[in-house]
């Protein structure tokens, strides 16, 4: 009889122990992750299976400090505590390596490299603020360095300060209702930030804003199906339609391409470091195709940007007008400047 309770007794103990390896693998991270922790963690995840991420992270206590009075808002930002270290830190990197240079240009250099990605706003099925600066395309490049010029101009050095002034930028009116307030043609991007005193078009009557643009855009709606959130909300096509057809009819007064091959001394007056242009496509139902920097470079006009050409965010070595040239396409150029803010 005692061997029969030895042998029970060994074969709970034994019960015992698996059980208490299995819950200390998972306290240590070994079972699955959620798509939440691999979200923090960097990993590759089914983007829609990934609910908002508290902004709230250990790099950003570490690095920026945490405001106790954290906007509610916050709660839904969608990053990887990479990104909001990266963002931290280069903003408080600025402080002495800046040394004057242009915000947009300074800004723009630490992303030098970084991989193009393309659709990286589509995430989930509910429209909420999403960061991301290790994959980006033309728009997400621009609107990344103009949110940290603002921040910069207020000496705030905060990823909260950051994901504010990144809204603003995105959406109508500087607030985030749902997929229908996020800001998706330029011409709606342009005039939303110019009313907000983000950026100013630079236009002049005659030269060199000789071309004229008449607005005709209606992409999105004609093809649903192509947008992720109008496949799977077809509710938000009147909405978006209702938008198009206010801008529809409306002229912008644009560069042509022709005259991109003035040197500075004579456009430089109209163009300066820093300045954002957005590039006037014949595409039908589309008013711009790509939005790029603009700089100087021994008297020649160049881009910076992120190029789906070159698969990564650059200071392209072609000159801008050769660039143009070679995109049958590319009509010209509507140029805005970042404004100084307080």
């Amino acid at each position: 009889m005692k061997k029969i309770f030895a042998f029970l007794f060994i074969l709970l103990l034994g019960f015992i122990t698996v059980v208490y390896a299995e819950v200390v693998a998972c306290s240590n991270g070994e079972t699955s992750k959620n798509p939440v922790q691999k979200v923090l963690d960097n990993e590759s995840v089914n983007s829609d299976s990934v609910p908002p991420v508290n902004v709230i992270d250990e790099a950003y206590e570490k690095i920026g400090g945490v405001d106790d009075n954290i906007q509610p808002w916050m709660q839904n930002v969608e990053y990887t505590k990479q990104d909001s270290a990266k963002i931290v830190k280069i903003l408080n990197d600025a402080v002495t390596n800046r040394n004057g240079e242009n915000q947009i240009m300074y800004f723009g250099k630490q992303f030098l490299g970084i991989p193009y990605v393309a659709h990286t706003l589509e995430n989930g099925d509910r429209e909420h603020l999403i960061v991301n600066v290790h994959g980006l395309d033309c728009t997400t490049f621009v609107e990344t360095i103009l949110a940290m010029k603002m921040c910069d101009d207020k000496n705030e050095r905060s990823f909260e300060d950051f994901c504010s002034n990144l809204m603003a930028i995105r959406y109508r009116d500087g607030k985030m209702v749902d997929y229908t307030s996020r800001l998706h043609y330029f011409t709606w991007w342009g005039e939303d930030n110019e009313q907000l005193g983000i950026v100013k078009q630079v236009v002049a009557e005659g030269y060199p804003t000789t071309a004229i643009q008449k607005v005709n855009v209606n992409y999105m709606t004609q093809n649903p199906n192509l947008y992720k959130q109008l496949k799977n909300h077809p509710e938000f096509v009147p909405v978006i339609r209702k938008y198009e057809q206010a801008s529809n009819g409306r002229t912008y007064r644009y560069i042509p391409k022709s005259l991109l091959n003035q040197n500075k001394a004579k456009l430089g007056d109209f163009i300066k470091d820093g300045d954002i242009a957005s590039i006037i496509t014949k595409k039908a139902g589309l008013d711009t195709s790509h939005i790029v920097v603009l700089f100087w470079k021994n008297g020649v006009l160049h881009i910076m940007h992120a190029s789906s050409l070159a698969h990564k965010v650059i200071l392209d070595t072609k000159p801008f007008y050769d660039y143009m040239m070679s995109q049958p396409n590319h009509l010209g150029i509507r140029v805005y400047r970042p404004q100084k803010q307080q």
